[in-house]
């Protein structure tokens, strides 16, 4: 798998607060064995935002974009905005099963507008900025993320559903 991190903040964008959260999606990547193609940090801005989302998901580099910080209440939170004029279709079943974990750890996970989407063959999901949050949401998304890229990349012979008996398959 192709990943690349986009770390939102205004902070860590100006070099005034090093990037825990960007750190950490950065080495679960590599940990997994994937290739970190890409990583970023950009201002909470949704035109910059929107212009590495295209530009990443649009050059077929990546397989998968995970976005870091922006999603919460405070009025410069822009990163859903951006990441809904990017993508094509929304993948709204990712945001609720990480609102539906985080609120096991804090009520504040409900107060989360973080997205996911596809853009093209590239799956773009939108995490907390909060480190904690990060690392929380890692083992939710690893079970799924293999098998959504090999459906985004159209590799039914890789699929799931392949290695199921034939009495179990879907037609």
């Amino acid at each position: 798998m192709r990943a690349a991190v986009l770390t939102i903040s205004d902070r860590s964008a100006a070099g005034k607060r090093e990037d825990r959260s960007g750190d950490l999606l950065a080495k679960f990547v590599l940990g997994q064995g994937w290739d970190l193609i890409s990583r970023e940090i950009v201002p909470d801005e949704i035109g910059e935002i929107k212009e590495v989302l295209e530009t990443w998901a649009d050059e077929g580099r990546v397989d998968l974009i995970l976005t870091t910080g922006g999603t919460g209440f405070a009025p410069r939170d822009v990163t859903p905005e951006a990441t809904r004029a990017v993508v094509e279709r929304e993948v709204p079943g990712i945001p609720e099963a990480l609102r539906q974990e985080g609120l096991k750890n804090t009520p504040h996970a409900m107060l989360s507008r973080s997205v996911a989407g596809i853009r093209g063959r590239c799956l773009i999901i939108n995490l907390p900025g909060s480190p904690k949050a990060v690392k929380e949401s890692l083992p939710i998304l690893l079970p799924v993320l293999p098998h959504a890229i090999e459906l985004l990349k159209d590799l039914p012979d890789t699929s799931i559903s392949h290695h199921l008996p034939p009495e179990s398959r879907v037609i």
